[in-house]
């Protein structure tokens, strides 16, 4: 037995590693065929692949047709081909042109006509034989591949293993002909019979046999690693495993002989159960029982009994083999004399070893959260416009003329400066001076009005002294300014390769710089501006960069939209992006009752996230998520991987002035807690005044974007400083992200543009609905169920989920969720009949619901009373 432990043990780990490595092979090749379809193909590369797969697949069905024709017409088409010498040169000439040079011309038979006995000859006689129908099964996997984006191979090891095939077999083939007739090169191919003819006169028919045979094994070792040992074991080691796995099936017979072996050596001590004698001395054991020792064994009754504890014996330890003797048989006193003692029979527990995180990943793989929808295509960039040339034109007339009247008026007020610089931007230019010792920058900064008469142009800003510099900044719209289009700025390098979890590209610098900010570190957005002055464009480019980045399993949106026709567009990607209650029929959000019913949820559901956070025992959601597709969070246990969630509300004073507290409450809660667990506000109003962006608000908003404003006072509100009311309109916006104010150009994305981006996403397979929040019930419904409640019209499940709810003393929805695999808005339905029917008590907010019943029979003693 201890041998066959060790042939069980060996092959058992041989096993594992098989495994192991097929797993590891099956998660390379899932990744390599993951990248190749997350490639972003443009429209028209997508179109060439497609035909380019239809193009292989009628090839593959002509080579077919030619292939399987050939082996039953070759006669005839080798002599058409014969005749036309070579033939390929006879291809596109007609019947009579080919009469006139050869008159006796055979008729080709092939199913291909001339072209498949031309193409067939090719390839069996002329190159490699039957093995070449192996290029048929290349060009259907590789043409499968790129009209589908399916694989039913892998493509690139089909194209590898079917050439090195193709190789083997014609060399093969052609050493086999010279045993079986002289026929022509039909079975291996002029390649294998030249081939053969080289080493035969080299190596010799031997020599070619044995080289043969290692070229073979040798990519099956390299190919499928395969085992070569069990081609090498001799018949005695064979004889012995199929004794053994005799010895399993007859427990009884193995148990006497084993148990006889120890009678004869009591005085041996118990080894441990790793601890394996030789197969020898086992089979020296067996040898020197006689003939009557055999006959007693098998004649004698099977009792096993323990073993008395004796000074000599050794104590027995977890994990030790438990001996046992035999005793031979003895007449059987009477019932009087010895009361007759029951048999032991004891039995090592089967000890299982728990299956570690580590262990699923190498079995399964990680996590995948984008699985559900591994064929979402992202939008390409064709569905955005270029607007402008991306260019910044530089008019040195009007440069120089700036310059000359900003160096005049400083001089009138006996201003002098030693040094000027110009920084041109897509809508501004910055001109930096450095004024000579002893002038003070107050006097320069007072000079704001002087100056701006002075340049004649609108929105003069000055900045002084410039953060990190030695310089007095001046801010001069330009004269003729540059578009800054959405599509210029995804497709830059900075965008393309950023690693932020949340980036929106807000547009370019005064320096022309490309300006990526991260979302989740901002953590929350508020935007300001008054009417016409790009604040709505702003929302589009923060959605659609977030769109061109995000795969649907990792972003969800929560849209109000009080104005109803602002973030309509994005009615079209529901059933991918956006997040809704369970109850609403619409995603975007237009109803005042609903905002506040939306708010409250996301609170819910910030509140979930939190617990589930702590019982995972990580303070953020990406080191969470990182864990859960590491696979070391229990589905079971309520852990799912959690989407980022922003809420977007375009008019926040609309709501203010509507709802008032209601709103402003839940959005302080959401705003100092939420950003830990993924969800991030972006907040938009046209009158950033006190009453509408009170101090609580400001205070959980430190990333403020503000457009131009129509007073300073407005300015001051939303960024704690002037400045906002100085910039020009048209996109020209302010962002705040501490105490450094940015000047920034919005990206311009058009209403069309967002319109063929949604129908991109939206004509994609998506989720079966939108991402569903947790049900919200307002006050005067929660606790109110048993009044109004109807025993009659109590759920199916509801007898099931009280005997649950009472077995593990834990009144709360999610367990219900758990064990009996329903949904939330079900089990909260049933939770509150168990409310109603007094089984548990009333909410309690995060902490589980008391169950009022103590055990299961006093509750089936209730339920009866129900029925």
């Amino acid at each position: 037995m201890a041998k066959l432990n060790t042939f069980k043990n060996s092959a058992g780990t041989a096993a594992g590693k098989k495994t192991k490595n097929t797993t590891l092979s099956y998660q390379k090749r899932a990744k390599t065929t993951k990248s190749f379809d997350q490639i972003n193909f443009s429209e028209g590369q997508r179109k060439a692949l497609k035909i380019l797969g239809l193009f292989l697949l009628l090839l593959a069905g002509l080579f077919t047709v030619a292939f399987v024709s050939y082996l039953f017409t070759w006669k005839a088409d080798q002599s058409y081909i014969s005749s036309t010498n070579g033939g390929w040169s006879t291809l596109f000439k007609t019947t009579e042109e080919i009469h006139d040079e050869q008159v006796d011309l055979p008729i080709v038979e092939n199913k291909l006509g001339k072209f498949g006995a031309l193409l067939a000859n090719q390839f069996i006689y002329e190159w490699f034989g039957v093995a070449s129908f192996l290029f048929i099964l290349i060009l259907f996997v590789t043409g499968y591949k790129f009209l589908y984006k399916r694989s039913i191979l892998p493509m690139w090891k089909t194209w590898v293993y079917s050439l090195i095939a193709i190789i083997l077999l014609s060399i093969t083939f052609g050493f086999i002909q010279d045993f079986i007739a002289d026929t022509p090169h039909i079975l291996e191919g002029k390649f294998g019979f030249w081939t053969n003819q080289i080493l035969k006169s080299q190596i010799g028919q031997v020599g070619t046999a044995g080289l043969l045979i290692f070229v073979v094994l040798t990519a099956l070792v390299l190919i499928y690693n395969y085992d070569l040992r069990l081609s090498f074991r001799s018949n005695k080691n064979e004889d012995l495993e199929d004794d053994e796995l005799l010895e399993e099936d007859e427990p009884s017979l193995e148990g006497n002989t084993t148990n006889k072996i120890r009678s004869n050596k009591q005085n041996e001590v118990a080894s441990h159960t790793y601890s394996y004698p030789e197969p020898t001395e086992e089979i020296e054991e067996e040898e020197e029982l006689t003939e009557e020792e055999k006959e007693l064994i098998m004649s004698m009754p099977l009792q096993v009994n323990t073993p008395k504890p004796t000074n000599n014996n050794v104590q027995h330890q977890a994990g030790q083999e438990i001996e046992f003797s035999i005793e031979p048989p003895t007449p059987q006193p009477k019932a009087s004399e010895v009361a007759e003692e029951p048999s032991l029979i004891v039995e090592q527990p089967i000890v299982e070893k728990p299956i570690s995180a580590n262990d699923l990943v190498e079995k399964f793989g990680e996590y995948d959260p984008k699985l559900d929808l591994s064929g979402y295509q992202y939008p390409t960039l064709d569905l955005l416009k270029e607007y402008g040339s991306g260019k910044i034109t530089i008019n040195q007339q009007e440069l120089e003329g700036n310059k000359n009247r900003i160096v005049e008026t400083l001089r009138n007020y006996s201003i002098e400066i030693e040094h000027i610089k110009a920084t041109i931007g897509p809508t501004v230019t910055l001109y930096e001076i450095i004024p000579k010792p002893g002038v003070r920058i107050s006097k320069i900064k007072n000079l704001e009005d002087d100056i701006a008469l002075s340049l004649a142009a609108l929105g003069i800003r000055i900045i002084a002294p410039m953060p990190g510099k030695g310089t007095i900044g001046i801010e001069v719209p330009s004269s003729t300014p540059e578009m800054v289009s959405m599509r210029s700025i995804l497709a830059t390098e900075k965008y393309q390769k950023t690693d932020m979890d949340l980036p929106i590209a807000l547009g370019k610098t005064i320096s022309n710089e490309v300006y990526i900010a991260d979302l989740a570190k901002m953590p929350h957005l508020l935007v300001a501006g008054a009417t016409g002055q790009g604040k709505s464009v702003g929302i589009n480019a923060i959605l659609t960069s977030l769109l061109y980045k995000k795969h649907p399993a990792e972003l969800k949106f929560v849209l109000v939209d009080p104005k109803k026709v602002e973030l309509s567009l994005f009615k079209k990607i529901e059933r991918h992006f956006l997040a809704k209650l369970p109850n609403e029929d619409e995603a975007i959000i237009t109803d005042t009752k609903n905002v506040v019913n939306t708010l409250n949820s996301l609170c819910i559901e910030m509140d979930q996230r939190y617990d589930l956070l702590k019982n995972a025992q990580v303070r953020n959601l990406k080191e969470y998520n990182a864990k859960f597709i590491n696979r070391r969070l229990n589905p079971e246990e309520g852990h799912r991987f959690l989407p980022f969630i922003v809420l977007i509300i375009d008019e926040f004073a609309d709501l203010i002035m509507t709802a008032g507290k209601e709103v402003e409450t839940p959005i302080a809660r959401l705003a100092q807690l939420a950003r830990a667990i993924g969800i991030h506000l972006v907040i938009a109003t046209q009158r950033p005044s006190v009453n509408i962006i009170t101090g609580t608000i400001k205070a959980n908003f430190p990333a403020r974007l503000a457009f131009r404003v129509l007073s300073k006072t407005d300015s001051r509100t939303i960024l704690d400083s002037g400045g906002a009311d100085q910039l020009i309109g048209r996109g020209d916006m302010l962002l705040s992200t501490g105490s450094d104010l940015i000047r920034i150009q919005c990206a311009f994305v058009d209403t069309p543009e967002v319109d063929q981006i949604s129908d991109f996403i939206g004509g994609q397979r998506g989720y079966p609905s939108a991402h569903l929040l947790p049900e919200y019930v307002g006050e005067s419904g929660e606790g109110g169920a048993s009044s109004d409640f109807d025993m009659d019209s109590r759920d199916s499940m509801f007898e099931e989920a009280a005997r649950l709810i009472v077995m593990h003393q834990q009144g709360s929805t999610s367990l219900i969720q758990r064990k009996l695999k329903l949904g939330y808005n079900r089990a909260g339905r049933i939770i509150d009949q168990l409310e109603a029917a007094g089984i548990v008590g009333p909410f309690e907010g995060s902490k589980a619901r008391e169950v009022l019943y103590p055990d299961e029979y006093s509750l089936e003693q209730y339920l009866e009373t129900l029925r």
